[in-house]
């Protein structure tokens, strides 16, 4: 009917103002998505977080908009717009500990609980179901390798086929804290570690060549007394060794013969000797990771990241010091999700961070309002001050400007046929 009563002349005026007010649309929709490159951003807090430190955060390795983290009500949250909101996918009753996606599988997660077993998902995170043969284990990591999933738990190691029914594997003791797989192709090769304080404060791992079946103990020329992480990287262009990085209670260490010799990447000017509790690669770089720390209370944690397999680091200088979890997306260019606390104020606070290997970029002084810590009011002065320093302003400006086109037209078009 409207088409009608409108002219030719009126309805490609119309179809002109729809298209320029699409274009307006679409380009505030992709500049609230898009991250400026290197800078840390602020996320909203986690629902339900409370003053404590977020351990548990992970991301999907095929969206790298898709993450999911555990609140302190053991609680289960998952955004699909990089952190802009949040969905409880799963009310728990005990705190998490650790979330993995399964590099292997799409959309295999499994969710680790302080005495409350595990929970598993094969839907990207969306639903979730308890494991079984994991009741009443504190499930504190988890690794994964094409024919089975391993689990570090405080009895040892649990394996799976599936990641919904797990037994225990020849490692029934001590807790363990650190699990990786080294070849993931069978035989499974799996490397444990403990940060139990082992007799005689020698640092201990297990390690196994059969998958979990059988396992040997050994103790490296590692300073420390606590495995805290185990990571393996990709192959490398030649060989077939992964190179595996190390984090114990007092620094970082490199092995590049699974586990025989280390060497040190912290204490010599490279890194801060401190503990670190997060590695993480990037994509299919055997040389590409990064390295946390939450500094253990002492304000000498961080992120740092390597691109040239440990020889140099380059600190990210993320907004707090005390860095408590870490996810990377699978990009070459990837976002970080980033975790810290304020030990002073007993804040955690959540951070985004495309890394496109610039120079790092703090966040505006004056915080946003995306900022994890809660805001009183608004001033006029500060919503002007927010929105120049946004990034999304030129979106903001193409919008307005596709507006003001819009509204511009249909006046004179008014004018035209009134006359």
């Amino acid at each position: 009917m409207i088409g009608g009563l409108v002219s030719h002349p009126g309805r490609r005026l119309l179809a002109t103002i729809a298209a320029l007010w699409m274009t307006g649309v679409a380009a505030l929709e992709v500049g609230a998505g898009a991250l400026p490159d290197s800078t840390w951003v602020a996320l909203k807090a986690l629902p339900g977080q409370g003053r404590v430190a977020l351990f548990a955060l992970a991301v999907d390795p095929s969206n790298n908009q898709s993450v999911i983290a555990a609140n302190s009500q053991g609680s289960l949250l998952r955004t699909a717009n990089g952190g802009t909101s949040w969905t409880t996918v799963h009310t728990g009753k005990v705190a998490v500990n650790t979330i993995s996606f399964s590099p292997n599988t799409n959309g295999f997660v499994l969710a680790g609980t302080r005495g409350g077993g595990a929970l598993a998902s094969h839907d990207g995170g969306a639903t979730w179901s308890s494991a079984s043969g994991l009741e009443g284990r504190n499930v504190r990591v988890f690794a994964f390798a094409l024919p089975l999933v391993a689990a570090g738990t405080d009895h040892g190691v649990y394996t799976s086929p599936d990641g919904a029914r797990w037994t225990q594997s020849g490692l029934t003791a001590p807790t363990i804290s650190a699990l990786t797989v080294e070849a993931i192709h069978a035989p499974v090769r799996l490397l444990a570690g403990s940060d139990a304080q082992a007799s005689g404060g020698t640092l201990s791992f297990y390690q196994s060549l059969d998958g979990g079946a059988t396992w040997k103990r050994s103790s490296p020329a590692i300073s420390g007394t606590m495995t805290v992480k185990l990571v393996s990287g990709p192959l490398p262009p030649v060989g077939n060794v992964r190179p595996l990085v190390v984090g114990t209670n007092t620094g970082l260490f490199l092995s590049g013969d699974n586990g025989a010799t280390f060497n040190p990447l912290s204490g010599g000017g490279l890194l801060p000797t401190t503990d670190y509790t997060q590695v993480a690669f990037v994509t299919s770089h055997h040389d590409r990771y990064y390295a946390a720390s939450d500094g253990g209370g002492s304000g000498s944690g961080g992120l740092w990241r390597t691109s040239d397999a440990g020889q140099t680091f380059t600190s990210l200088q993320p907004p707090q010091p005390a860095v408590t979890a870490v996810a990377v997306s699978n990009d070459e260019q990837p976002t970080l999700y980033v975790a810290t606390f304020q030990p002073s104020t007993h804040v955690a606070s959540l951070w985004t961070y495309h890394d496109t290997g610039g120079r790092p970029v703090g966040p505006p002084t004056t915080p946003s309002a995306v900022a994890s810590a809660p805001r009183l009011g608004h001033s006029s002065d500060s919503i002007l001050r927010d929105l120049l320093s946004s990034p999304q302003l030129p979106y903001v400006g193409l919008g307005l400007g596709a507006l003001a086109v819009v509204l511009t037209a249909i006046a004179a078009h008014l004018r035209g046929r009134y006359r």
